[in-house]
């Protein structure tokens, strides 16, 4: 087992893997930019390293930074958390090379995964279902009619390096599809350096349904169920809940095999999450997360199990002892994510915390760094707080979260709360019929 682990990350998540260490006696090296010197894992951490000023660039995204950290204070593993390094496939090369346990997938499998034209292809072979679209890239306007014809409006057009719903533009028709596809390249370029997109059908109304796995890359592979992320606001998720309403037994236990099989035949190593859309019963694998998700709590409140705990003992090359039996759904969890942002406009709002105080009581978990007297920077992502909410149903969920809500304290900045007590006493949502599209639609008719 690792002797001391590197955190390559900030916030709730890197108090979140930090506790996970702590619990397996495990030491911690917390690294952080210079606004983030009175961040709460940087306190309680054994060691912290300053790695750069505010700037992601040059702090959170400074490879040889993190590198000369983990050096330094003789770390033998890293962990990514989410978002920043977590994917990159080049860190991954960087750490390795240097004698350190990344811990997360091979830099091959993170490669194949975050193309998604090469995604999609792999998950085909594989026997995963996909979205009807185009096969590869859509280099040009005459491609990109021809394959609509071919699938029928409306499409979408996506980025094939993308992500957050960035170069990712719907066509209704042929009229409109020139723009949308012009306008898709040019904003993949911008926000990526690549302006390559691909074509799928445009589905109505689904769902936005994703697998969780973990597997150790030696054929051992179990499905923790899936989790229903279909609130998003501008492709950003806002409330997670497992298990879906929309799924049963018999549909849970269909994909989660598929996707099982799949993993076992790529021999992919950690935790991993085969996203969906879900429509009229069936599933369409739209991309694979090669890393923990902000949502995993959501999973770790049904099953009992810690997935970051189980990320380093694959990552240490135990063999996963769990089989697919042993994996026991219990309740029902919600996930509430709660951002520094203004109910109303959504603007951000940084600054500093008068009060904070968390609610607790049976089922009530808080995934948050936030503390009375810390000062949020503004230099980055908005996600302050996680409330997940787990009980022996759907409707004691739904109850139990309300209280919680209620309950919930944070001053001297405007947060989501408000927005998340509105969701949940809506009859719409309470009775689980919602998609992808539904969150937008309320947040525009309130």
């Amino acid at each position: 087992m690792f002797e001391k682990i590197l955190i390559a990350n900030r916030g709730e998540i890197a108090l979140r893997i930090h506790r996970a260490c702590r619990e397996m006696g495990i030491k911690t090296v917390a690294v952080h930019s210079s606004a983030d010197a009175d961040a709460m894992h940087v306190r309680l951490a054994d060691e912290s390293v300053c790695i750069g000023p505010p700037s992601s660039a040059q702090s959170y995204l400074n490879i040889p930074s993190i590198i000369a950290a983990a050096e330094v204070t003789n770390a033998d593993a890293i962990h990514p958390g989410y978002g920043f390094l977590s994917e990159n496939a080049k860190f991954v090369d960087i750490v390795t090379a240097h004698g350190i346990k990344f811990i997360g997938p091979s830099a091959d499998h993170i490669r194949m995964m975050g193309d998604k034209i090469t995604a999609k292809e792999t998950m085909r072979k594989l026997g995963v279902p996909c979205v009807p679209g185009s096969e590869g890239e859509v280099e040009t306007l005459a491609d990109a009619e021809r394959e609509a014809e071919k699938m029928g409006y409306p499409v979408i057009i996506k980025a094939s390096a993308g992500g957050g719903g960035r170069g990712m533009k719907v066509a209704v028709d042929k009229d409109a599809l020139s723009e949308a596809f012009s306008s898709a390249r040019s904003e993949a370029n911008l926000a990526f350096g690549n302006d390559a997109v691909y074509m799928e059908k445009y589905l109505s109304g689904p769902r936005h349904i994703e697998i969780q796995i973990l597997a150790d890359g030696k054929g051992n592979v179990v499905h923790l169920g899936e989790r229903d992320c279909s609130l998003q606001r501008r492709h950003q998720k806002a409330l997670e809940e497992s298990p879906s309403p929309a799924i049963n037994d018999k549909l849970r236990n269909r994909i989660g095999k598929t996707v099982s099989d799949a993993i076992r035949d790529m021999k992919y190593e950690g935790v991993g999450t085969i996203e969906f859309l879900f429509e009229n019963d069936e599933f369409y694998f739209i991309e694979m997360n090669t890393r923990l998700q902000v949502e995993h709590p959501v999973t770790e409140m049904i099953t009992g199990l810690d997935l970051v705990q189980a990320q380093i003992n694959v990552a240490a090359g135990h063999p996963l002892k769990l089989k697919q039996e042993d994996i026991r759904f219990s309740g029902h969890a919600i996930e509430c994510r709660v951002t520094a942002e203004d109910p109303k406009t959504f603007a951000a709002s940084p600054g500093p915390i008068n009060e904070f105080h968390a609610p607790g009581g049976l089922g009530v978990r808080v995934d948050s760094a936030l503390y009375t007297g810390y000062n949020i920077p503004p230099y980055y992502d908005s996600l302050i707080a996680k409330l997940i909410i787990h009980a022996g149903s759907r409707e004691e969920c739904l109850l139990r979260l309300n209280r919680a809500l209620e309950e919930f304290v944070v001053t001297g900045i405007k947060t989501t709360l408000p927005l998340h007590q509105e969701i949940i006493h809506d009859p719409d949502f309470i009775r689980g019929k919602y998609d992808i599209h539904w969150l937008e639609k309320f947040i525009a008719s309130r």
